[in-house]
């Protein structure tokens, strides 16, 4: 049979949340178009019921995830990488037609998008020996410093960049033993939709990264106010809409990355998130635990350590 007398099948783009591929509990949907609007496909518009369910399913994922060795979430990691690169085509497709982008222009932005995974799964094992350490006191103690994942992160994903943005500012979350919960680009959502069936068929456990779509203003708001998210990324929020969820965040203290220069308007494209990433951003949600321990004698001679 040809073609042309075949009956087209169009995908049906679902939430990511504890592992599960749920539509909106509101039946909502969103038509999502290319950059030069033409349909592409209908995307579930997330209510703030979905952001709490979504809660809910990162904070049971947390202490799992966060109790895991640092190489198992390396190995992890590694392992969504590979799954992208098995499925480069229809990345390459979503992405193209997200961000106007050619083919070649495209698949250049999904092999970085794979890349910075390997980059992440790399760090998991080795930030702790760069952000702690053993402290030098006058007396005698050990005093050990180490650092220890945050708890639940919201992160409003870049608005321009659907899938390499996304991966930059989700990765360093999880790679540290966080859970996440993504609010993807409002435009351009479909990446991130697919993003989350390669992280179902990744060994990354259910819950330990979430991915809603809709409007971003909408979901961030009562993410931002939550009381069991534990920090926010606003990545993907505009000046107005960033000040309005550092005021709701401060209620219990949540740490707050600010928007950084990349996502503002006209430099948020893939391009710009194309440099090298550092570790600012693997920092920025760990927190410090710091422990005394008395030293003590080894034996009757009275030597110690």
């Amino acid at each position: 049979m040809s073609d042309q007398n075949r009956l087209g099948v169009f995908k049906t783009y679902k939430l990511y949340v504890g592992g599960k591929f749920p539509r909106s509990e509101s039946g909502r949907v969103y038509e999502v178009t290319d950059s030069k609007g033409a349909w592409l496909a209908n995307a579930p518009q997330s209510s703030r019921k979905d952001a709490r369910d979504a809660v809910v399913a990162a904070r049971k994922a947390f202490g799992g995830w966060s109790g895991a060795t640092a190489y198992n979430r390396g190995q992890v990691l590694y392992r969504v990488a590979e799954m992208l690169e098995g499925r480069k085509d229809q990345f390459v497709r979503e992405v193209a037609a997200s961000e106007g982008l050619s083919k070649s222009k495209a698949a250049a932005v999904v092999d970085t998008a794979i890349d910075r995974w390997v980059w992440y799964a790399g760090w998991t094992d080795k930030i702790g020996q760069i952000s702690g350490g053993a402290n030098p006191v006058a007396g005698p103690f050990f005093n050990l410093s180490t650092p220890e994942p945050t708890g639940v992160v919201a992160v409003l994903a870049p608005q321009k960049s659907s899938l390499l943005g996304l991966v930059s500012v989700l990765a360093p979350v999880i790679a540290t033993g966080n859970t996440a919960v993504v609010i993807a680009s409002a435009d351009a959502p479909l990446p991130a939709l697919s993003l989350g069936e390669v992280l179902a068929t990744s060994d990354v456990p259910g819950g330990v990264v979430n991915i809603l779509s809709g409007v971003t203003a909408e979901l961030a708001a009562p993410l931002a106010a939550h009381q069991d998210v534990n920090a926010i990324d606003l990545t993907g929020a505009d000046t107005a809409l960033a000040k309005e969820l550092e005021i709701a965040a401060a209620d219990n203290l949540k740490r707050v990355l600010r928007p950084q220069p990349v996502d503002a308007d006209g430099a948020s494209d893939s391009a710009a998130w194309s440099a090298s990433p550092g570790t600012h951003r693997l920092t920025a949600f760990l927190e410090t635990k710091t422990v005394w321990h008395p030293t003590g004698a080894l034996g009757a001679a009275g030597s110690s350590y």
